[in-house]
């Protein structure tokens, strides 16, 4: 026991000893970053214009789950949470999501729905943050996408109660067979608790990473009537 104790937590004196030819330091990972200049007089006027501009190319780059996101919240004693979910469709009014309203992070949303997206994609080195109020978007849009998800996800949908705790794996696993047996014939209802969440943004940074670190960051923000734009310091 001892032996995989040492291999997973190193004694403190051993973490300042020199590395082995070969292996690398984990403060010496690094990378330079070479990517495209981000101008203020290339960037669009409206957020979501440039937002579209940078997906469809993630698109074509991003081999799998471009529109993957990692989006935070905070509970309602502070403490925040992060996670990463997909992103199903955005515009003016913001960016959409789907989940069970009853888990961890609808919950969050229940108690604070100031929310926080973020977009990496590293082979283009490029970061988008956005910041913006969460609400539950109308049953309709939710029945809507539903119907569009493999009976395999829609049954896992009833299945789940998400963030729940489970006693074993074969608990879900049995939930799951029964439903799909119960809804052998097809027509799967979507569950009440289940459905979207559209992020209405607030500000919206672009990040591009420069070389020497000396990234470049575009910062939009709406004053109540129109969008400005900002350059901040990397």
């Amino acid at each position: 026991m001892l032996r995989y104790f040492k291999r997973w937590f190193p004694a403190k004196d051993e973490l300042t000893k020199p590395k082995a030819a070969g292996k690398q330091a984990i403060e010496m990972l690094r990378r330079e970053y070479t990517g495209i200049p981000l101008l203020e007089e290339s960037v669009s006027p409206n957020p979501i214009d440039q937002f579209r501009f940078w997906f469809d190319e993630a698109l074509k780059i991003i081999k799998d789950d471009p529109n993957a996101m990692l989006l935070s919240t905070v509970d309602s004693s502070g403490q925040p949470s992060s996670r990463t979910v997909l992103l199903k469709g955005f515009g003016e009014d913001g960016f959409i999501f789907y989940t069970n309203y009853k888990s961890r992070k609808g919950l969050h949303i229940d108690a604070n729905p100031q929310v926080s997206l973020t977009f990496y994609w590293p082979e283009l080195m490029r970061q988008i943050h956005i910041e913006g109020r969460a609400k539950k978007i109308s049953e309709k849009q939710s029945d809507d996408y539903f119907r569009l998800r493999p009976d395999a996800s829609k049954i896992a949908a009833l299945a789940s109660s998400q963030s729940s705790e489970l006693k074993s794996r074969a608990e879900l696993e049995q939930r799951r067979d029964r439903l799909k047996v119960k809804y052998k014939g097809g027509n799967i209802p979507r569950p009440p608790h289940w459905g979207g969440y559209i992020i209405k943004h607030e500000r919206v940074e672009f990040w591009q990473g420069r070389l020497n670190r000396l990234h470049d960051r575009i910062c939009y923000t709406f004053d109540g009537k129109q969008w400005n734009t900002q350059r901040l310091a990397p």
